[in-house]
């Protein structure tokens, strides 16, 4: 199971990061904290102090069409935030 799925890069998150050290990653809805903040560490060979989630429920819409009423919703996901510690950064665009 991949835990990471992609980081979060929004000028929000870019100003959070440049000022506090928090970084954001969209994960693996099943994932607890303790799974992110190791995989972090692995994968970016920082020290994460703090880690953050939240849960987002899918979008629901429905569309009146000439065979009836299509109904569609997005798919759920989870995001965290990951305060890492003092001196150490995520750099995104090194391998680019």
């Amino acid at each position: 199971m991949s835990v990471l799925i992609k980081p979060i890069i929004t000028e929000k998150m870019t100003a959070d990061s440049e000022l506090y050290n928090r970084y954001g990653f969209v994960v693996d809805p099943k994932a607890n904290k303790i799974q992110i903040k190791e995989a972090v560490e692995a994968v970016y060979g920082v020290s994460v102090k703090k880690v953050r989630t939240m849960n987002y429920g899918p979008s629901r819409k429905s569309r009146y069409t000439k065979t009836g009423v299509q109904h569609g919703k997005t798919n759920a996901i989870k995001k965290a935030i990951v305060d890492v510690a003092e001196g150490d950064i995520i750099d995104f665009y090194s391998n680019l």
